[in-house]
């Protein structure tokens, strides 16, 4: 018992040693003295909250129905690969095709392809613009083509024989020109071209100038809650360019849809020539099983339940009636019946003709 004071008396002394150095410390510092939380350091959890991201349990609850409609502008739309290698497969096109236009160095490239609803990117056009509406004739459908101010005065300055160098003119708040609408259509026409032949090895289609407009509300071609690929192309020439974004509604793209959906391209877009000819050389070989009917019948399901061993079915056919064969009930030949080689045969006399639908 009479050590215990002892012990109290030490762990006092050591108390107030400590809180005699940490009021020196306090003193000397200056800015020490607002306290050690004045050095704590942010967890993740509220440098989020600061920046405004939850990342929180509330964030991995499962949304409603409504909520789910609400908040459909964010859904990921259907990706399409093989349109990419169609883009790129323009790039290199319009290369060449708007050296030969322009007569100067032109450099295209992609910028991205995103996928957006059309009313959003209606929103989104910078003015002024001039917008092409043209319609892919096979698909019969419309798609969408804006040439940003930028491109149209330098198509205009390249054409006119600008020179190199000058400062690009931007004349804002006025129509444009008869003669700037006239080249930017020519140029517009050109690209059309390439497209449809960027196109040509997945599917022949020919995409056909409608019209020109300056003002978005006039150039609708779908639905404003649509899906549509948008393809952002970047022209350079030189010390000029401009950008051209191809709007292409998924509407449009709806009968190649499936070709679109491949993964990668082969010979001929995925195409394999190999297994097709392996695939051939089999089937000439499969075996299949041929019916030789003489004669049919239609009988009630009461005379066909009276009948009883003995019974006698009289068919409507003689020895020169034609004799059908069949494969897997499909009507293939008409012949004659006769005997070879102490067998019975069937000569083919002519074909039967294929009903639509019918393989």
């Amino acid at each position: 018992m009479s050590g215990t004071p002892e012990n109290e008396r030490d762990d006092e002394a050591l108390a107030a040693a400590w809180g005699a150095d940490l009021e020196g410390g306090e003193g000397e510092g200056g800015e020490g003295a607002a306290g050690p939380d004045a050095a704590r350091v942010l967890n993740q959890a509220e440098i989020d909250s600061l920046l405004g991201f939850d990342s929180g349990p509330a964030s991995a609850v499962e949304l409603s129905g409504i909520q789910k409609i609400i908040s459909s502008g964010l859904v990921t739309y259907e990706r399409l690969p093989m349109l990419e290698i169609v883009f790129d497969r323009l790039v290199r096109i319009m290369s060449t095709s708007l050296r030969n236009f322009t007569s100067d160095n032109v450099e295209v490239s992609i910028d991205n392809i995103v996928s957006l609803r059309f009313g959003d990117y209606l929103n989104s056009i910078p003015l002024p613009a001039m917008l092409a509406v043209f319609k892919a004739e096979e698909w019969d459908n419309y798609g969408l083509m804006m040439v940003d101010s930028a491109m149209i005065y330098s198509i205009v300055d390249v054409l006119l024989g600008g020179r190199r160098g000058t400062a690009q003119m931007r004349i804002e708040g006025r129509p444009y020109t008869t003669i700037e609408r006239t080249l930017v259509e020519r140029m517009i026409h050109v690209v059309l071209a390439d497209l449809s032949q960027a196109f040509d090895p997945l599917c022949p289609v020919n995409f056909r100038f409608e019209r020109l407009e300056t003002n978005p509300r006039f150039a609708v071609v779908s639905r404003l809650s649509n899906a549509a690929v948008l393809t952002k192309l970047r022209v350079e020439m030189e010390d000029r360019g401009g950008r051209l974004e191809l709007l292409l509604p998924y509407a449009t793209l709806e009968p190649v849809r499936e070709m679109l959906l491949q993964q990668f391209m082969g010979e001929k877009f995925g195409r394999d020539s190999i297994w097709e000819t392996h695939l051939a050389e089999e089937l000439w070989e499969t075996d299949v099983e041929l019916s030789a009917v003489i004669d049919e019948q239609w009988a009630k399901l009461a005379d066909v339940m009276s009948w009883r061993v003995g019974s006698r079915i009289v068919l409507n056919a003689t020895a020169d009636t034609p004799v059908s064969l069949r494969c897997g009930g499909v009507p293939l030949f008409q012949g004659r019946m006769g005997r070879r080689n102490g067998r019975v045969a069937v000569r083919i006399e002519r074909d039967v003709p294929r009903r639509q639908g019918e393989t």
